[in-house]
């Protein structure tokens, strides 16, 4: 139920390219502490969609808060590459995602993450890293 309500907030905020008051309280709400660290990661501009060409394919890459600012792949309804996601996500079933696939949902529905082009072979690359 949780997710089916975040989900008509990201399509209210992708349709107005803006979020209110309302929704960020229902979205802080469903994700606490790691939406507050999400928008954070957004304001600096922490979030690349990297575009695979010609295929279309992406994955986002998410800069992490720490003062190495290390980069995690993620698909945000699915997937991080991050210790959080494995511990707090699959493992614990303590939240619904991590800050990475929030900032990257955010990001997409504001319209403010930066597409980066690559090649389709490039893309594998970073997959296989996976």
């Amino acid at each position: 139920m949780s997710l089916l309500v975040a989900e008509t907030i990201w399509s209210e905020i992708q349709s107005t390219r803006s979020v209110s008051n309302d929704q960020l309280s229902i979205l802080h709400i469903l994700f606490g502490k790691n939406l507050e660290r999400a928008t954070r990661i957004v304001d600096e501009g922490g979030v690349k969609k990297i575009l695979g060409q010609p295929s279309g394919r992406s994955i986002f890459q998410v800069v992490g808060e720490s003062r190495r600012k290390e980069e995690y792949l993620c698909f945000p309804e699915h997937y991080c590459a991050c210790y959080s996601f494995f511990y707090d996500i699959v493992n614990r079933g303590e939240q619904l995602c991590c800050k990475h696939q929030l900032a990257a949902r955010l990001a997409v529905s504001l319209g403010t993450c930066v597409d980066v082009k690559v090649s389709d072979d490039h893309l594998a690359h970073l997959l296989a890293k996976l």
